[in-house]
């Protein structure tokens, strides 16, 4: 299974962004995904997860009503939606894969089996 990230960029504190998630590669079904993040000097954190059915989400406190997940299963893909950005969010950005059955929203890193190069968000105040 191959992730592949995009959307990154430069935004405005206030401003917004959406990330997408492409999977590709042996899956024969969807996967739980999840979103992480890691800052320069900082160890990679949980962002947002989804699962596989799409009726489980999860956010870390402090994106919950900025961001939002979404997935687009004909398209294999998970959306991160983000909006009123600031300047702590600048990270890369790295989408995960679980590749449980169980139709769960991890969140913790271990929990995932597959990942993406990560794609670079800096929020300039």
């Amino acid at each position: 299974v191959q992730l592949q990230a995009s959307g990154g960029g430069l935004v405005q504190a206030g401003g917004s962004l959406s990330l997408a998630c492409t999977a590709s590669g042996r899956t024969r079904r969807t996967l739980n995904t999840g979103w992480f993040r890691q800052a320069p000097g900082k160890e990679r954190e949980f962002v947002a997860s989804i699962s596989w059915t799409g009726g489980i989400t999860r956010y870390t406190n402090s994106v919950k009503g900025r961001f939002t997940i979404s997935r687009d299963t004909a398209n294999n893909t998970v959306y991160l939606q983000m909006r009123d950005l600031k300047p702590e969010d600048t990270a890369v950005y790295y989408c995960a894969a679980d590749g449980s059955a169980v139709s769960r929203a991890p969140l913790t890193l271990r929990e995932y089996d597959y990942w993406g190069r990560g794609t670079l968000v800096t929020v300039s105040s």
